[in-house]
């Protein structure tokens, strides 16, 4: 693979026992998926999709009414959100992969708190319901 910020893929040949490897556009390694273009778009949506399905796997305990709002944070905060936030000491966070991280916050919160989309809570509703002082 070959890493580069122009938009034309650059070629590499590389050859072990005379058998030309097959460049690849991106990979996973080490649980982080690296791409041709050096950015991480790819590994963020992965990641949230990823968190995504642990959220549902644990949807029993994190949208239960019974537990308080705060258990139910500190849960998702230890299981789910390292799923999606593994390796961000490396990312360059721009302003797109900032709000697909927040989407997916809200993703959480909303599920937790069971409101439908079709309520129509803004986010800053949505947060102050979450993080409101008891």
């Amino acid at each position: 693979m070959v890493i580069s910020r122009k938009q034309e893929s650059l070629k590499c040949d590389i050859f072990i026992n005379e058998v030309k490897l097959k460049q690849r556009e991106k990979f996973k390694y080490l649980g982080t998926i690296i791409s041709n273009d050096g950015k991480r778009n790819r590994e963020i949506s992965a990641r949230s999709a990823q968190a995504k399905i642990n959220f549902q796997k644990m949807k029993t305990i994190l949208t239960n009414k019974h537990i308080s709002i705060e258990t139910r944070k500190r849960a998702l905060q230890r299981y789910i959100e390292p799923d999606l936030m593994y390796g961000c000491e490396a990312w360059t966070i721009s302003k797109q992969i900032q709000d697909k991280l927040e989407a997916t916050e809200m993703w959480f919160l909303r599920r937790m708190l069971r409101i439908p989309w079709t309520a129509k809570k803004t986010d800053d509703r949505v947060l102050n319901e979450a993080y409101k002082d008891h």
